[in-house]
């Protein structure tokens, strides 16, 4: 099929490149040219495991192309738009490049077409796209036919490729039955993997994206409340998670206790629902708290710093992660950035490594961090390391090393990724979330 996406953020780029590896003839338009000239040579403007390869393959066997210009969509049978949706100042969804996206489209489209919201956008959405089309091909002068889907994405970061090839499930929100014969022949392949299509129509599929992800992000803020109180009474709350987890109604995802969730969706649509919910006459209080709490979150593990060293003018920390999760490079709304800020304000000195999100994080520290090309530099001269994301590659470092690199052995870990006994074994002071702090065995203790 002829297919052209619109944006080529994390959404676009992902979902028009896997469309193409699928066997489709894709075009993928953006208005930065910078960008696309970078894609034309096949070097991916973002961090995603396998993406690379995959754009510079697709690109060599003619089934991905780059442009700028919105006449080479003329004659695509499918148009996504995946353009960006910010927030606005009240937290509602800023829908005017969606809605620019529609009117280029029908400014060019020459026959008929399959206009697809792709992007997260609220309930309502495609109704506006609708007007949108009909008044600019009514401006034209032209009746032609075209279907408005809504086609939520639910990608990873760090597993976007693996999301849009092996699919969980697939929502298509439609009103058409053309529409939904073509985007069911899309999908086909896809199926292979035994991963339902679920066709509804166009408000549920709008609903169903902002639903996952307020449900994901209050499940993350739930624990993380948990275990502020496993702390103060003693309890483990990975041992709790546990528990919890191995109970069917509930299940072990997303029971991570932490320094809050980050990254561009859980925020933005936890504003955008709640901006929904109380247009709707509706309740939001839940969603209302759980953005509250996620933003005290990131600056826990600070406050656990100054508490320890009582005064941390003047210290130096080692930051292990920047990017708001592993596997990727994406700094927006990272947890890390906030408890920096709340360090340096306090007039520490903090120096910081992270295997991909360095150029991303210069964009916003500038030079008030020290930048470190190799985990350990990071922990020389520092007094603590503080662990922020959880790459592999900090799961199981030298710990004899890191206890001598550091001026003090103290570890805070904002994942919970060290066990305890090894934090004992090894002798350091220990500070997790919701876990009962450790501090070393001392030779007299161990006779």
């Amino acid at each position: 099929m002829k297919i052209g996406v619109i944006g080529t953020g994390y959404v676009g780029l992902v979902s028009g490149t896997c469309l193409a590896e699928l066997g489709n003839d894709v075009i993928c338009l953006d208005i930065n040219k910078e960008k696309i000239e970078k894609l034309k040579k096949g070097i991916s403007t973002i961090f995603e495991p396998g993406l690379s390869e995959m754009i510079k393959k697709n690109i060599k066997n003619g089934r991905l192309r780059f442009t700028t210009s919105i006449t080479d969509l003329k004659d695509t049978l499918i148009d996504f738009i995946a353009v960006g949706t910010p927030s606005r100042e009240d937290g509602s969804a800023d829908l005017s490049y969606v809605l620019q996206a529609a009117k280029d489209l029908a400014n060019v489209m020459s026959s008929y077409k399959i206009i697809v919201d792709k992007s997260t956008v609220p309930v309502g959405t495609a109704d506006k796209v609708r007007e949108e089309v009909k008044k600019t091909l009514k401006a034209r002068n032209l009746n032609i036919e075209f279907d408005i889907v809504s086609n939520p994405e639910f990608l990873a970061e760090g597993r976007a490729v693996e999301n849009f090839m092996k699919p969980d499930r697939i929502a298509v929100g439609t009103d058409s039955e053309k529409a939904k014969k073509i985007m069911g022949k899309l999908y086909s392949a896809e199926t292979l993997n035994n991963a339902p299509i679920i066709f509804t129509d166009i408000k549920s599929a709008e609903v169903s994206k902002y639903a996952s992800n307020v449900m994901l992000a209050t499940r993350i803020s739930v624990v993380n409340s948990i275990a502020g109180v496993c702390e103060r009474v003693g309890a483990d709350i990975k041992d709790v998670s546990r528990i919890m987890g191995s109970d069917q109604r509930i299940g072990p995802k997303f029971l991570y206790a932490g320094i809050g969730f980050g990254g561009s969706c859980f925020k933005k649509d936890l504003d955008a629902w709640i901006t929904t919910s109380k247009e709707q006459g509706c309740d939001a209080s839940i969603f209302e708290a759980a953005n509250s709490l996620n933003e005290k979150q990131k600056v826990s593990i600070a406050h656990k710093i100054k508490k320890h060293f009582k005064d941390v003018k003047g210290k130096t920390f080692g930051v292990w992660g920047l990017a708001f999760k592993p596997q990727t490079d994406d700094m927006r709304e990272a947890p890390s950035i906030r408890l920096i800020q709340h360090l340096v304000q306090e007039g520490a000195k903090v120096k910081v490594f992270d295997p991909e999100a360095t150029e991303n994080a210069k964009k916003i520290f500038g030079d008030t961090v020290h930048y470190c090309d190799d985990k350990y530099e990071a922990l020389k001269e520092s007094h603590a390391l503080v662990l922020a994301t959880e790459w592999y590659d900090f799961r199981q470092p030298d710990f004899k090393k890191v206890k001598k690199l550091l001026k003090e052995p103290v570890i805070f870990d904002g994942r919970n990724i060290y066990h305890k006994d090894t934090m004992i074994e090894e002798g350091f002071h220990y500070y997790g979330v919701g876990r009962i702090p450790i501090t070393p065995i001392t030779q007299k203790d161990k006779k």
